[in-house]
């Protein structure tokens, strides 16, 4: 999958967790979770959401890696080549 068929999979999990998203408007270098606002619940279903449409196990302890779009479509993007 290239970074673009995996950016546009990664803003429509988080469209079904959080409609109200403008994926337009997400900056990469910005604290995604503030971004967008989710909560902790949110973020899991977010986390669960990737795994699901990418089938990249992201293990928790991984989860302070991911503070940005950006960040997070670099950890997936390495990830998905093991």
């Amino acid at each position: 999958m290239d970074q673009q068929q995996m950016r546009r999979e990664v803003l429509e999990a988080l469209k079904g967790i959080a409609p109200e998203v403008d994926p337009d408007n997400l900056r990469g270098d910005r604290p995604l979770r503030d971004e967008v606002d989710l909560d902790s619940m949110d973020w899991l279903r977010f986390i669960s959401a990737l795994h699901r449409r990418l089938g990249v196990n992201i293990p928790e302890a991984d989860y302070q890696r991911l503070h940005s779009l950006d960040a997070l479509l670099a950890y997936l993007a390495q990830r998905q080549q093991r």
